[in-house]
C-alpha cells in the first residue's frame, strides 16, 4: 500500500468514527426521551419526580375552573403535592382549581413531605382563562 492510500484510509476511518459518535449520541438522546410524552419531569434530590399532565402550557380554558392532572413519583420523601395559583397556596387541593378570573394564570405544583415541607420537585404551567 502506498503512502497516499494509507493517509486516505486514515481520513476515512476518522470520518467513520465521527459519524459513529453522532449516531450513538442520537440514539442515546432518543432513548432518554422515551416515555416522557410532552411532559417535563422535575426531579429532586430524594428521587421525587413531578409533572403536570393537564392543562398544558398555554392552554385556553373556558369557564372559571380547571382540573389539574399530574404524575408524582414519590421517591423517598414526597407524600403529596401542594398547589399554588398565581403564587397563592390552594388549601385542600384535590385536583380542581376553582374561581379563576379571565386572563393568564400560573399553576404550580410542588412535591411535599409528610411534614408539608416543600421538596425540589415542582412543575409549572401557565393557562389563559376566557
Amino acid at each position: 500500500m502506498e503512502l497516499g492510500h494509507s493517509i486516505e484510509m486514515s481520513v476515512i476511518l476518522r470520518k467513520g468514527c465521527t459519524m459513529t459518535r453522532v449516531a450513538v449520541m442520537s440514539v442515546l438522546i432518543g432513548l432518554l426521551s422515551l416515555g416522557t410524552d410532552t411532559i417535563g419531569w422535575a426531579v429532586d434530590d430524594h428521587g421525587s419526580r413531578l409533572a403536570i399532565v393537564s392543562p398544558t402550557q398555554g392552554e385556553v380554558i373556558k369557564g372559571d375552573s380547571v382540573q389539574v392532572r399530574y404524575k408524582l413519583s414519590k421517591g423517598t420523601e414526597a407524600t403529596h403535592i401542594h398547589c399554588y395559583v398565581d403564587g397563592e397556596y390552594q388549601k385542600g387541593f384535590k385536583g380542581m382549581v376553582n374561581g379563576l378570573t379571565r386572563g393568564s394564570h400560573e399553576i404550580k405544583l410542588v412535591a411535599a413531605s409528610h411534614d408539608h415541607d416543600a421538596l425540589g420537585a415542582e412543575a409549572v404551567v401557565t393557562i389563559e382563562v376566557e
